[in-house]
């Protein structure tokens, strides 16, 4: 086999070990280089399948190595800086309610089981996808990291806030609702386009927005994949 077969798994490797290093800062109080090497994870991921299609370089085992770092990098990781941040903002006598905090793992390993012999899910998503619901623990958590008195920090204080959202991220990735994908084909419907364009728009919006109140900038990451929420809810109550 030639080296350029090899180049997706080795991008897809670089993903796990962003994660694995990622979880090792989350444990260790470090919610803001936990997220830097969650967002470098995400990147490998991105680029792994990219560069499958362009080296026609598919593999049934590349496939399973990219699920398996996934669990790690958007299950995990995203569990434990929420473990983490709520033992830091919020105090409560029921210690048993720090463990829920770590269901978005038990919802992203399903998740991402699941979707490998799901034939609905090649071209689009059932369901929220799992790095979508890492990046909103990942982002939540760095963001009251450096803005503890915000609204979302003052959330982080109430011991049910951070297990409900952990809960509600893992019915969200196990559920059925049709969810938009950035994967492109030549037969994409122009509805879909519209979609997709309308939501880059909105995130611009949302981006601009940030940037003029001159708050953090992982804000902009939080609303627009709550956006994405959002709007993939509206759409399926009212136009589907």
């Amino acid at each position: 086999m030639s080296i350029k077969k090899h180049i997706p798994n080795t991008i897809t490797t670089l993903n796990l070990v962003f994660g694995i290093v990622g979880v090792v800062l989350a444990f260790e109080g470090r919610p803001d280089c936990a997220f830097y090497c969650m967002l470098a994870a995400a990147l490998a991921d991105f680029l792994d399948g990219t560069a499958a299609r362009l080296l026609k370089a598919y593999s049934p085992m590349g496939k399973e190595l990219d699920s398996l770092c996934d669990v790690v990098s958007f299950g995990v990781l995203p569990s434990a800086m929420l473990y983490n941040t709520m033992g830091i903002f919020c105090w409560t006598s029921h210690s048993w309610l720090y463990w829920l905090a770590l269901l978005p793992v038990l919802g992203a390993a399903l998740r991402l089981a699941r979707f490998n012999i799901d034939p609905e899910q090649q071209d689009s998503f059932r369901g929220l996808p799992v790095p979508v619901s890492a990046l909103i623990c990942g982002s939540l958590c760095y963001y009251v990291w450096f803005e503890p008195n915000s609204l979302p920090g003052a959330l982080c204080g109430f011991a049910w806030f951070i297990p409900a959202l952990g809960a509600l991220l893992c019915l969200l990735m196990l559920c059925r609702l049709p969810m938009i994908s950035f994967k492109f084909h030549k037969d994409d419907p122009k509805s879909l386009g519209i979609k997709r364009l309308t939501f880059v728009i909105l995130c611009l919006v949302v981006l601009l927005g940030v940037l003029v109140l001159h708050t953090n900038w992982s804000l902009a990451v939080l609303l627009c994949c709550l956006l994405y929420i959002l709007k993939n809810i509206f759409y399926s109550l009212f136009l589907l």
